[in-house]
């Protein structure tokens, strides 16, 4: 058990949830872990595509029924998605290692001809049979408690296709649409289109992940906590060259979504050396304390089958690692929160 902040007030942090399809799971089991935790309080999370699902989850029923309502609502959510699920064709996979789950899959029938056919065929091919399978789920959320005022601050990310940059959704921007344009694939969703203030026009949006995976800087306002726990689930490194197409494209994203996630720490490790050197000064800029909680070993035995293919045996082995995770940094790392960072971030970059 983890110690409390002096007089027995809860340590606040921000989360920051990647995205990573039904990888996503394992920031299930990691949420599930850490609001258990009556030792932390979540001040406010920054969620793209999977992570921005798990944040809207997360808030909706931490205000219906506290944490045990939003462990519920989080296990509904991918109770939804597949976790659910127990029917015989995938119930062989139970007990098997992630790595042969991953290459079941990815060397199946059914899946390459379905990859091949996301790779030849445009979403806008569909015409009026189009249908995003997220929807239907998305649409069930209750937007009143995921954008209120109440709770822990939500951020939603996405990336306007005309002009490259990124679009953080926030309170009352909050909807089915901001969420699926944050989870939305261009080779396996249509853009989704909103209309955006800023620009007085309906603009289109694609997957937060290549701006903003997740972004950072909306949990660096005022009366936010100073600690960010960022849910890894893209691994920062993997030992092993890709050789199938299959494998060089999942790489090629994973560089993609984690070079928006590195430029914003890099940014952050650059302010913290000019305020330990003395060279910035001031409380404008205050001091950010970055964690981590991953399984880049799990995640370097999945692949992109299992991101895309959602099974029970793999969601349920994602949840149980993300849990095992969350307990590992409650064990080893909360304890300096508000103190220090537990990455370090000179030693990343240098």
């Amino acid at each position: 058990m983890t110690k409390k902040t002096q007089g027995g007030a809860p340590k606040r942090i921000n989360l920051a949830l990647q995205g990573g399809g039904a990888h996503g799971a394992f920031t299930w089991g990691v949420l599930d872990r850490l609001l258990q935790a009556e030792e932390i309080e979540i001040a406010g999370i920054s969620g793209t595509s999977a992570g921005a699902l798990n944040g809207a989850a997360l808030k909706s029923g931490l205000l219906a029924g506290g944490r045990d309502g939003a462990r519920a609502n989080l296990d509904w959510l991918w109770g939804q998605v597949g976790a659910a699920d127990d029917s015989r064709l995938t119930g062989w996979m139970r007990g098997v290692e992630p790595s042969v789950m991953a290459q079941a899959i990815e060397y199946s029938l059914p899946f390459s001809l379905a990859d091949t056919w996301s790779r030849m065929v445009s979403p806008y091919s569909y015409g009026p049979f189009y249908r995003n399978p997220l929807k239907s789920i998305v649409d069930r959320f209750d937007f009143d408690r995921v954008c209120a005022d109440q709770g822990p601050a939500l951020f939603i990310c996405a990336t306007r296709v005309r002009t490259g940059k990124i679009r953080v959704f926030k309170g009352d921007e909050i909807s089915t649409d901001s969420i699926l344009a944050s989870a939305c694939l261009p080779t396996l969703f249509q853009a989704v289109q909103i209309d955006d203030p800023e620009t007085g026009q309906r603009e289109a949006y694609w997957d937060g992940g290549y701006t903003g995976n997740p972004a950072l800087f909306p949990l660096f306002g005022s009366g936010m906590s100073r600690d960010i726990v960022i849910v890894n689930i893209n691994p920062l490194e993997r030992d092993q060259i890709p050789v199938t197409s299959q494998q060089i494209q999942n790489r090629i994203n994973e560089i993609s979504f984690n070079s928006s996630l590195f430029r914003e720490l890099r940014a952050i490790s650059f302010v913290q050396r000019l305020l330990d050197s003395g060279r910035l000064q001031g409380s404008e800029m205050a001091r950010i304390y970055i964690h981590m909680i991953a399984d880049d070993a799990l995640m370097n035995d999945l692949s992109v089958a299992t991101k895309l293919v959602p099974t029970a045996p793999v969601l349920q082995r994602l949840k149980a690692a993300g849990q095992a995770a969350a307990e590992q940094f409650l064990a080893n790392d909360a304890d300096r929160l508000g103190e220090e960072s537990t990455v370090d971030l000179r030693a990343m970059f240098d």
